[in-house]
């Protein structure tokens, strides 16, 4: 599924029209890349929660040439799936 088809079923199923859905999208992404800027973690019980975690600096190879680089730490955006999306999707 693509963000146009996410927007069409979310209009569909909240009786909105598709540009009602389409800014509601965008609101829910800018609310959560804001949260995670400052830091927070976002919880949606029963579907789950996105967070920020924290990759160590580290040695890596260039698969071209073989030389080994200097991979810098970095802050990467996690999501773990809650109970009831886990429990729908079995």
């Amino acid at each position: 599924m693509n963000k146009a088809e996410l927007v069409a079923k979310i209009a569909e199923n909240a009786d909105l029209s598709k540009a009602q859905a389409n800014r509601a999208l965008k609101s829910f992404e800018m609310a959560v890349t804001e949260a995670m800027k400052n830091g927070d973690k976002i919880s949606l019980v029963g579907f789950g929660s996105f967070e920020i975690a924290t990759r160590s600096a580290r040695t890596g190879r260039n698969p071209q040439t073989g030389k080994e680089i200097q991979i810098p730490a970095a802050k990467i955006p996690k999501f773990k799936a809650g109970k009831g999306l886990r429990d729908s999707l079995n």
